[in-house]
């Protein structure tokens, strides 16, 4: 990323926006996770690229390149938000580490659950998920994750409101977890 400074300078990005980029990608660059439930996988590996944006609505640059096509990029936003961008930016982690940790608590749940269950569009909205708390290490913005006595839940709604899809929204109900299954090595 250094290589590219000074002809991102002349195009007027911003040497903050720069090192954010640089940063990103010395301590993300080449990493590569085990594919995501939704968002087909996800990137295929984080590498950043060139910043986008404006002073007034903030710069975003890419995340990584997609597993396969999609309408949208994975993007980190003007906050170090992980989320997707099609002329509408949408976080669905406060943080990379955050998406880190629900591509993570994904592949544990579906290792332990017992039975799995995904729920699409307005059935989202009618899950009981009352005695659940948030799983706070997700640092969950659109897409978020709760966790009950025995069960795991994300909810996915990252894709509906980028492409103004109600029906894309999504959330997959993993039941059957003892504390291990819940937890992990922290239980």
């Amino acid at each position: 990323m250094e290589q590219h400074r000074a002809q991102w300078r002349e195009h007027g990005i911003p040497a903050a926006e720069i090192d954010r980029t640089v940063a990103y990608q010395e301590m993300w660059g080449g990493i590569a996770l085990p594919p995501s439930p939704h968002y087909d996988g996800g990137p295929s590996s984080f590498s950043a690229d060139v910043p986008e944006g404006s002073e007034a609505e903030g710069w975003w640059f890419g995340a990584g390149l997609q597993r396969t096509a999609l309408p949208y990029a994975f993007m980190v936003g003007p906050e170090g938000e992980f989320g997707i961008h099609a002329g509408t930016w949408v976080p669905l982690h406060g943080s990379i580490e955050g998406w880190v940790e629900s591509v993570a608590l994904a592949d544990h749940a579906r290792r332990w659950a017992r039975t799995t269950t995904t729920v699409t569009g307005e059935a989202v909205e009618a899950l009981q998920l009352d005695g659940f708390e948030p799983v706070l290490e997700v640092a969950g913005r659109s897409d978020i994750w709760w966790r009950g006595a025995d069960s795991l839940v994300a909810v996915y709604r990252g894709e509906a409101e980028c492409m103004s899809a109600p029906q894309c929204r999504t959330a997959t109900v993993y039941s059957g977890l003892d504390e291990w299954g819940l937890k992990g090595l922290g239980a």
